[in-house]
């Protein structure tokens, strides 16, 4: 049955209660929320609150500034992820095809190997290496002809700039969709201290093709502090890591995770490099291109279910691979993977699905990493009452960050000793949680806290303060 004909009757008992949200836009917040926000200095204005029960049989319990649309920063991943559970089910899972062109004798493939992106969010290394490991299970340890990655089921994407968002291009946070999307295009250095030896060895994963990089760094005196300065690493070439500097004798082994310089090339490396490391040589190139029509695929190398991979999304807040998901959902609903196609996909979406009682949200990426996305916390409100009680609720539940227990909320826990399981969020100007709240009475609450404006993350212990308030209800 299509889901825009599987709306059930409580949910029109649930769209009717949040629209009457606005009845209570001036209701008094609770006496320490109010207390939380004068500390921190954060006027009322600049914050939007709801808490109604999940089920939505009854008024909100608060409902402040609620129809206000914000930027929720990465709060929108709670819509992406539903949505996604919602169309293409929780066992969806990607596909990266790897065609043989040619013949395979005594280890050598007289022909090219083609490796074709689909989208798949947790190309991890470890996961890489397996797919390689079953090329080379096939009998081939050298392919005379070149390895050809296909990148082309997401239009466009490769080219954006990592920078744009906020001028930090090394940031892993930063890092672009692709449809061959290999460990986050980033690198992660491990410097381990030999102190008899007055050096830090430096072991990079995963190693890139024909990029050069320092086998070890020479330690320097000083307390561990900021490690990272002290190296005075020079990423400018993107053949090369310089390290004009030294590695803190204090410090044990640290790791640290940096975006490639040139992510266009990274996959090619990252594969060329392992590839390479696993013995495996390459006769020809290692190039970008298509997999020739009618080439049918030497086996399909499938990823973790989505049910797994919003597990990763939404506790430890991954943007590129909630873009990824995002740009599933244009891929599988529209046959283009595009933003547009999925801004379009999620509009179609929202409506069937959530309804048109509040405000459609604005999506850019729908990973929260944007100053442009919008949505109110009744319609994210209402869109969290729906997903209740759909059939993957449990999914979308716990893919959520647990307060005091894992995620992004591992060291926020409620001080009344309540449980609740929320999407934290936090940019420059925008901050909050939303989610479910498990009142003290047995009850489900729904609830949505959002700050926007230069004083934003200072909101965290008011909001804290509102969860732990929506948990004692007995």
């Amino acid at each position: 049955m299509p889901f825009a004909t599987r709306l059930i009757p409580s949910l029109f008992v649930s769209l009717a209660t949040l629209a009457s949200a606005s009845a209570f836009a001036q209701q008094a917040l609770p006496t320490g929320v109010e207390a939380a926000l004068a500390r921190a200095k954060v006027s009322r204005e600049t914050v939007t609150m709801l808490v109604v029960d999940a089920d939505g049989t009854r008024p909100p319990r608060l409902a402040w500034r609620s129809q206000v649309p914000v930027n929720p920063a990465s709060m929108m991943k709670l819509v992406t992820t539903y949505a996604a559970l919602d169309l293409l089910g929780p066992a969806y899972s990607w596909n990266t095809p790897v065609y043989v062109e040619g013949t395979v004798n005594n280890g050598v493939l007289d022909g090219n190997l083609y490796i074709k992106g689909q989208g798949d969010p947790k190309l991890v290394l470890e996961r890489v290496w397996l797919m390689l490991r079953h090329v080379q299970g096939l009998g081939i340890t050298t392919v005379s002809g070149d390895i050809v990655i296909d990148r082309s089921a997401f239009e466009n994407t490769a080219e954006n700039d990592p920078s744009a968002f906020d001028g930090e291009p090394l940031r892993p946070y930063n890092a672009s969709p692709d449809a061959l999307l290999i460990n986050f295009k980033s690198v992660n250095m491990t410097f381990a201290p030999d102190r008899a030896g007055q050096i830090a060895r430096v072991s990079y994963e995963p190693p890139l093709a024909s990029v050069a990089v320092p086998a070890t760094v020479p330690l320097v005196p000083g307390e561990c502090g900021d490690w990272r300065t002290a190296l005075k690493t020079d990423f400018s070439d993107v053949n090369r890591i310089r390290f004009n500097g030294g590695f803190p004798a204090s410090c044990g082994e640290k790791s640290w995770a940096v975006a490639y310089g040139d992510p266009r090339t990274y996959s090619l490396r990252a594969i060329g490099g392992m590839w390479a490391e696993m013995g495996g040589r390459v006769g020809g190139q290692m190039r970008e291109g298509r997999v020739p029509p009618g080439l049918k695929p030497a086996f399909e190398f499938g990823s973790p279910p989505l049910a797994e991979v919003i597990r990763d999304i939404n506790k430890y807040s991954n943007n590129v691979m909630a873009q990824q998901v995002f740009l599933t959902i244009g891929l599988t609903q529209k046959n283009r993977g595009t933003f547009e196609a999925s801004r379009s996909a999620l509009g179609q979406w929202w409506r069937d699905r959530i309804g048109t009682g509040e405000a459609q949200p604005v999506f850019e990426n729908g990973s929260g990493l944007s100053r442009d996305e919008r949505i109110s916390a009744a319609a994210l409100g209402k869109m969290l009452q729906v997903a209740w009680r759909s059939p993957v609720m449990p999914e979308l539940m716990s893919s959520l960050p647990a307060s005091g227990v894992d995620g992004t909320l591992k060291k926020r826990a409620l001080r009344s000793g309540g449980a609740a399981h929320l999407k934290t969020g936090t940019l420059r100007d925008a901050s909050g949680v939303a989610g479910y709240v498990h009142g003290a009475s047995g009850r489900r609450y729904v609830l949505v806290a959002i700050a926007n404006g230069e004083n934003a993350g200072a909101t965290r212990a008011a909001f804290d303060v509102l969860v732990d308030w929506a948990s004692q209800d007995n």
